[in-house]
């Protein structure tokens, strides 16, 4: 592993974690040459299906796209990169069983607005102001009150 400060390459782990799924490794290394310390993750290389697009073009599948969207959603509310990851991570599994080789993107939408109304109310919103692409205030206030109603319905069962 090449040394992000000083691009040496010898260096050694001082401490490895898996995370609860046991699907992802956490290192601590630390660099031989300048002796700063840096994180690696280590994660099974999977084989996702192709998306297809709006206009039907075809797209590989890209995990740090979904990353960064949600970290954009999740700005300055209280959402861990943890949850974030956590949430990809299982996302993945999901698409995965399915075991097609192509998906509508659509689909994928779907199951992070789904996955965002668990996590941030704030940031689903977000989200869907920019995936729905709202033509005007009406649509916008229209996913209020959905959300709202569904708080509703949550808070009477």
């Amino acid at each position: 592993m090449k040394c992000p400060y000083c691009g040496n390459l010898d260096n050694k782990v001082v401490d490895s974690r898996l995370n609860k799924e046991a699907t992802t490794t956490r290192r601590r290394r630390k660099c031989e040459g300048c002796e700063r310390r840096f994180t690696t993750y280590e994660r099974l290389e999977l084989t996702m299906p192709m998306l297809i697009k709006k206009d039907d073009r075809r797209e590989s599948w890209d995990r740090d796209k979904i990353v960064i969207g949600l970290r954009k959603a999740c700005e300055k509310r209280p959402v861990s990169m943890a949850r974030i990851e956590e949430f990809v991570d299982s996302l993945e599994r999901e698409i995965q069983d399915m075991g097609e080789r192509e998906i509508p993107v659509k689909l994928v939408g779907a199951r992070v607005m789904d996955g965002l109304r668990n996590l941030d109310d704030v940031a689903y919103v977000r989200f869907a102001s920019v995936y729905r692409q709202f033509k005007d205030l009406n649509e916008f206030m229209e996913e209020l009150k959905d959300l709202l109603g569904a708080e509703e319905d949550e808070a009477a069962k």
